[in-house]
């Protein structure tokens, strides 16, 4: 079987119709392709041979021209300039310029960093704090490989659950080893524990940033407490985690081949080594199974 078209990360989705424990919220993670921003079947299952190619074209995820290079996921440098989703604060979004007008693109703002979104605690390589808009839930921890998540915080904008994330990060790491990840599952946390000693230890300095963002009257930007919620668990399509961590990279090598042992995260794990999706972005790919 066969697959071609321009890359974007792979679509993951929970298989509701198959919790293995509904009092642990736990779930199977099912994972497809996006290609030419349709999501279709994987051409391939766990334990066969697959090749991926790189045509060696690269489109804009934004305008859609044929660009030399790919900036910021799957960018062309002029897009990667002008792009509000470019930006920095994408990145750092405690460092959002909104409010001091230089935002790149008003209807982003809007659209994007003037949303709810949930400060949340996960555990994939280790306990880290991480945000991501309210609907990202459950995607962004299925996209970083989380075996436990819990959302911990809701609040009305990017900024301020940056803001947060920040305040969070002098305890709690906000980065996911991606090599301890895929060497295989961390050791289970009491995610609820920790919320809660968290909160209480950083309740003075939360009170300071409620009271600051209370003050902007054009968008509803609150701090809500989520102390009802309950801990997600993930079980990912892995038969065997690496020993040994080797990356692909199809910028130098644009044929690879290999046994699919698992998916993580945005990663395919090869017998031959891992290869991020993600980070093709914009690639356009032919995927072949024997």
């Amino acid at each position: 079987m066969e697959r071609q078209g321009i890359c974007h990360k792979m679509h993951a989705a929970l298989l509701e119709n198959n919790v293995t424990d509904s009092s642990l919220h736990q779930a199977n993670v099912e994972y497809k392709f996006n290609l030419d921003r349709t999501v279709v079947d994987l051409p391939f299952q766990l334990g066969q041979e697959i090749e991926i190619e790189w045509t060696g074209k690269i489109y804009c995820v934004s305008c859609g021209n044929a660009t030399p290079k790919s900036y910021s996921q799957g960018h062309c440098f002029k897009c990667f300039k002008t792009k509000a989703s470019c930006d920095l604060c994408i990145m750092k979004p405690e460092t959002c310029h909104y409010h001091l007008g230089t935002c790149r693109e008003d209807s982003f703002a809007h659209e994007v960093c003037f949303q709810p979104h949930i400060v949340y605690l996960a555990n994939s390589s280790a306990l880290k704090v991480g945000i991501t808009r309210l609907g990202q839930m459950p995607t962004r921890w299925l996209d970083q490989g989380a075996t436990q998540a819990l959302p911990i915080m809701k609040v009305g904008s990017r900024r301020l659950s940056g803001q947060l994330e920040t305040m969070f990060a002098n305890e709690v790491a906000d980065k996911t080893d991606w090599r301890k990840l895929l060497k295989g599952q961390a050791e289970p946390l009491n995610l609820i524990e920790i919320r809660d000693q968290l909160v209480e230890r950083f309740s003075p300095k939360i009170q300071t940033i409620r009271e600051e963002f209370s003050q902007n009257l054009e968008f509803n930007e609150g701090v809500e407490l989520l102390e009802n919620e309950q801990q997600r668990q993930f079980i990912y399509p892995v038969e065997s985690y690496p020993e040994k961590i080797k990356s692909h990279n199809l910028d130098k090598t644009p044929v690879i081949r290999g046994v699919l042992q698992g998916i993580k995260g945005q990663y395919l794990l090869l017998d031959t080594g891992v290869i991020n999706i993600r980070k093709y972005t914009g690639y356009e790919l032919i995927i072949r199974a024997e």
